[in-house]
């Protein structure tokens, strides 16, 4: 189980996988702080599927691109539920559209290493000092799979540097943090499609996949991998990438031409 005292802070917890990750812990009776962008239905929805739960919700808008939005919102939330001791960053701003690094404009660029990158920063500096104070915490970031390595991204360019520079980032916290009791570690979520996102387990039997598990991941999983990193359980437990992507990762991937 999570640290019994964790006031828990997800970016962008209100849809996608931020959504599934915000119920487990909802379900676990921990308050939970939710920041999204602009997107009030989504807010409006969560709160009416989980209608036991709305005491334990707080939501707070804001754009984690900007530094003065991040710490505003998590001020908001200090204010809320006290201390943030479970820091989730889910948020990631995402170019749908393949283009090539030279097409990039210089606010696309910024856009996604300051919401990818920059924002975990400002969240990790706006929470430490309420986690050294308890002699605990808990910071979990997103990556990609096969991130750990770094590979190139054609047509992704910008996402992937700012993901692979957070590889970094979360390891180097998680050196410079473990003597106040915080870990630092990252999930890398495999191909998870839109609609299975917000699906739990039990569902994603319906959709088949070349995985080889058998099934489509879900968003359900991620968040079992977040709850473990976020338990007092996984103190020993820091620094690591973990990619769930139902074993695609460690498939030999042959390129044709």
């Amino acid at each position: 189980m999570p640290h019994p005292l964790a006031h828990v802070f997800i970016s962008a917890g209100t849809k996608g996988l931020g959504k599934q990750v915000a119920i487990y812990f909802l379900k676990r009776g921990h308050p939970v702080t939710m920041s999204y962008f602009q997107d009030q239905s989504a807010v409006m929805k969560l709160r009416k599927e989980m209608p036991d739960d709305e005491h334990l919700m707080h939501f707070v808008q804001g754009d984690v691109t900007k530094e003065q939005d991040v710490q505003r919102m998590v001020q908001e939330a200090k204010e809320k539920h006290g201390p943030v001791l479970t820091l989730i960053c889910n948020a990631g701003p995402y170019v749908f559209e393949r283009k090539s690094l030279a097409s990039y404009s210089t606010e696309e660029w910024n856009t996604m290493i300051h919401g990818n990158l920059s924002s975990v920063f400002h969240f990790f500096k706006a929470c430490v000092n309420g986690m050294r104070e308890a002699h605990f915490g808990r910071i979990i970031t997103y990556g990609f799979q096969d991130a750990p390595n770094a590979p190139g991204w054609v047509e992704r360019s910008a996402f992937a540097a700012a993901k692979t520079g957070l590889v970094s980032l979360t390891k180097t916290i998680a050196m410079e943090e473990a003597s106040y009791g915080i870990t630092a570690n990252m999930v890398c979520p495999g191909d998870i499609s839109g609609s299975m996102k917000e699906a739990f387990i039990a569902e994603s039997s319906q959709a088949l996949k070349a995985a080889p598990v058998g099934r489509a991941g879900t968003g359900e999983d991620i968040a079992r991998a977040v709850g473990f990193f976020a338990s007092e359980d996984s103190g020993f437990v820091t620094g690591t990438v973990l990619e769930i992507t139902g074993g695609e990762n460690v498939v030999y991937q042959k390129t044709t031409k």
